[in-house]
């Protein structure tokens, strides 16, 4: 069997997840602005994407590569700061085919928001929004940024992967 993740990412915690991931089972790590990564050479794959703007930022790439994506068992974790919610589950739905999304498992983690890296139209949406926003600890990560990356949260990705290793049947081009 052969498997691979494919990532994308903008300010670093995606990337960061996909290595951790590619570290942990030997899998080779691809960002998906990589010309050379192919996903149909794969039996199964790892997709990573961040959320921006309430939407998967590899969205994009998914309908390019639609038919090399379609019919390959397939595990998608999102990175954000929104964490696991019906909310989330939405945005991703709106990001991905149905198609796609009926033939994969999605596992949400915890991102990271530096303000030193968002440009100042991102820091100013973010402090109006922490106005509104009635959870106290959630509008001072808006206004200040947060760090909940974290290496053991891939641990049910791991195990997935493992049963994939074991379970998939190689997929015939």
């Amino acid at each position: 069997m052969k498997g691979a993740i494919f990532f994308s990412g903008k300010y670093g915690s995606t990337e960061q997840y996909a290595n951790w991931i590619g570290e942990a089972t030997g899998l080779p790590v691809f960002s998906i602005n990589n010309p050379n990564a192919d996903p149909s050479e794969f039996d199964y794959l790892i997709l990573g994407s961040s959320i921006i703007y309430f939407k998967l930022s590899i969205r994009k790439w998914a309908e390019v590569n639609l038919s090399k994506l379609n019919g390959r068992s397939k595990i998608l974790f999102s990175v954000s700061g929104a964490g696991p919610s019906d909310k989330l589950e939405r945005w991703v739905a709106k990001s991905f085919p149905t198609v796609l999304l009926s033939q994969m498992d999605h596992v949400a983690l915890a991102g990271r928001l530096d303000h030193s890296k968002v440009n100042w139209l991102i820091k100013l949406s973010l402090w109006i929004g922490s106005l509104f926003n009635p959870d106290p600890l959630a509008s001072k990560e808006e206004r200040y940024g947060f760090d909940h990356v974290d290496k053991d949260s891939i641990k049910p990705i791991i195990e997935r992967i493992g049963q994939l290793m074991h379970d998939v049947v190689p997929v015939k081009n």
